[in-house]
Parts: structure tokens; sequence; C-alpha cells
């Protein structure tokens, strides 16, 4: 008999995108001639830039000839990509790292996902509430969140970060083990100065705290004194895991590359509080566990470097924030509180009249066809906001502040 992981019946029944789906798709079925536009799930609209596309197509001609065809790659990755890494993202903000502490991976949802396999069970996790939805479903998992009472997991520090706070979480009384930190936030936009990053970071050394630090989003970065990566923090490599992605930035969404940073100054505790390196564990999980990411792909992320692909990749960047621009504008003109879009493609709005997320989305949708994700499906600290998403295309996102103008007034 084959006993099952019985932490998966914790779950709720859908993930929280797959929940909007179906709404969409049965609005779609009762109105078939309704033009719906999505700013809900993040997912991007422009093509892959012009350096990647070539990259790649060289990379299938290579595969395609006995003397420059790959077969099984390091499941750490390429050094080609690697070192590209660290020469671009992390050397000039004066951040020395050595390409084994680097590991391309298929996505930072992956990874992020994945890493709880080098981490034990009853590990107390703390999260910046709304959150991401993988980063406790994973734990959910992996049987470290407890039980769930009133909307919330019993084992889980809850942080709230709220229009009270500006969405930057403030130090809890209860102590945990595991912190998730996304700057650029997803989902309220939100962005860390140094001064509130390094107190993170002083803590998490102070309470041998393993930070689980999400900068997917950090090529959005706007305003200069934000940081872009947490190992900015003096002291950062001692307590930080680190996850970067090319989906948003280069529309690696349905290519799918990422990376991680493991240093190898990183070390967790066995029971008895032997140190052992986390850089060495993912290291033996990755080689057991995954395969590598295609050669193809990552010579399409090592094109996004390249003099030319850094320009186009600005380009993506631009046109989305200017989407998050016209969508800001458009929601405060109807007199919607709005929150984010300066330094993230996500913007957060409060509900008007204390109405609840959810049935903002319904009322949204069927009153301009426009679909968005209800703040409340990021945790309980959501409720009251709706999050969307500038990945749309500027001809959706104009008609879609129009539609929600017209409804709205």
């Amino acid at each position: 008999m084959a006993l099952i992981n019985e932490h998966f019946l914790k779950l709720p029944g859908s993930y929280l995108f797959s929940d909007i789906a179906k709404k969409v798709q049965t609005f779609k079925i009762t109105h078939p001639k309704a033009d719906v536009i999505s700013l809900g799930i993040g997912d991007v609209t422009r093509p892959l830039p012009q350096a990647v596309r070539d990259a790649m197509h060289k990379a299938v001609d290579e595969m395609g000839s006995m003397d420059t065809f790959r077969g099984y790659g390091p499941e750490q990755g390429y050094s080609f990509l690697s070192e590209a890494i660290i020469k671009h993202d992390y050397a000039p903000r004066g951040v020395s790292l050595d390409s084994s502490e680097i590991f391309i991976n298929d996505g930072a949802k992956s990874d992020t996902g994945n890493m709880g396999d080098i981490l034990r069970h009853d590990n107390c996790v703390g999260v910046t509430d709304p959150i991401y939805p993988v980063y406790i479903d994973s734990n959910v998992m992996g049987g470290r969140t407890g039980v769930l009472e009133e909307g919330k997991w019993s084992n889980i520090v809850y942080i709230p970060c709220t229009e009270e706070n500006n969405f930057v979480p403030e130090i809890p009384a209860r102590r945990m083990d595991i912190l998730y930190l996304c700057y650029p936030n997803n989902p309220t936009g939100a962005s860390i100065t140094k001064d509130a990053l390094k107190m993170w970071v002083e803590y998490a050394i102070k309470n041998n705290v393993l930070i689980l630090y999400d900068g997917a989003y950090e090529a959005f970065i706007q305003d200069s004194d934000i940081p872009h990566s947490i190992y900015e923090i003096k002291g950062a490599k001692k307590v930080a895991i680190e996850f970067r992605s090319y989906s948003k930035t280069a529309g690696f969404t349905g290519v799918r590359c990422g990376y991680t940073v493991v240093p190898k100054e990183l070390m967790g505790f066995t029971l008895s509080g032997e140190k052992v390196s986390l850089n060495q564990l993912w290291n033996r999980r990755q080689s057991t566990k995954f395969n590598g990411t295609s050669y193809i792909t990552q010579r399409g992320a090592e094109a996004t470097y390249s003099p030319e692909g850094k320009i186009q990749v600005k380009e993506i960047i631009d046109y989305y924030m200017n989407n998050a621009k016209i969508m800001k504008q458009g929601l405060e003109s109807v007199g919607l509180k709005v929150y984010g879009g300066e330094n993230a493609p996500y913007l957060w709005l409060k509900m008007p009249n204390g109405i609840s997320s959810w049935k903002f989305f319904d009322q949204l949708l069927y009153g301009a066809n426009v679909v968005g994700t209800p703040g409340v499906g990021f945790g309980p600290s959501g409720e009251g906001y709706f999050r969307l998403t500038a990945f749309g295309t500027y001809e959706n996102c104009i008609t879609a502040m129009e539609r929600i103008h017209n409804w709205l007034k």
C-alpha cells in the first residue's frame, strides 16, 4: 500500500489562480460576446528580445552538429551564464560571488518551492502578509505550517504589511527560523530601503534566521536608493539565499530560466548545533533531482547581458513600467487609492467602501470585463485590497482604464 504525503491534503482545494481561471471561464460561457481583459495573472505579453532569439537559434544549430552538440549539462548551470550573472548583476553593485554559488534553474518559482527539501520539517516559518502563495503552499507540503485556524497556519509567523506601515514589515515578537522576503514586492508593489533591509539582515544574524530573498523584480526598480540585491547589505551572505528570474524582464515565462544564489559562507544547523554548508546541501539536492536548464535556454539568458540584449531588455521593462504609470494615473483619477506601480509592475488597490476583495473581483469582471486578483488570495492582510499587473499590452491597459473609469463613474 502506497501511503501519501498527507500534508498535501491540508492545502486549499485549488491554487489561487486556478480559482480565478474557473470564474473567468464561467463568465465567458455565459457572456460569449464579452471581450475580457486580464490584468490578473502576472504573465508577460512582450516577445523575446531579438538578441535572445538570435542566441537561441544559434544554440539550436549547434545542437544539430556533431562538433558542437551537447548532451547532459552541469546541473548547476553552464559557467558562461553564471559568470555573466556575476559580472553584470553583482560586481557592479560591489558584491563578490563565486560561480559555484550560482545555481541556474527553470524559474524562481521552482527553487523557492524546492528549497524546503534541505530544511527540517519543524522549522518555524515567517512570511510577510500578503505574500506570494507558493511560499506558504510549499511549506504546507513540507509539513512546516501546523494547522489552519481562521485563515492562518498555526506555525507560520505572519508579519502584516499594510497601509499603516507602508507595506514594509516590522520585526515581530515571535521568533522564527526561516523568513521569506520579496522586494520589490509581489503583490503590493512596495519596495524596501537599504536601512530597512539592513535591519532584517542584522536581525537574522543575531537570531540565526535564514532569509529566503525573492528578487525576481529587481530590474524594475527606478529609484537609485533602493537595493537590487540583499547582498548589498553587509553580512547578508551569512544569512540569505537570493532568487532571481528572467521571466518578467526578458519574456522567459514560457522559456523558463532563473537562478538562485547560495553563498558558501551560509550555514544551517543540525539538532545538535553542528554547522552545515547550505551551498553543499543545495548542490547535492540539485545533482540528484534536477538535470539542469537546457543549453539553448541558457544561451538565450546569456544574451540578455550582451550590449544589444541590455538595450532590448530595458525597452521591455520601460514598456511595462509605462503601463504601470498609465494605470496608476487612471485608477487614481476615479478616486481609487493605489499603491505600487513605481518600482514594480504591480498595483495594489485599496477597495472602495470597504467591500471584500472577492466581491470587487466579481463586480470588476461583470461591470468592466476586466480581471484582477483579490488581495485576500495572498493572505489575511490582503483582504480589502486588489492586485492588478502592468504586464498587459499598452492597448489593453488603456482600454481597461477607460472601462473602469466608465464603470465607476
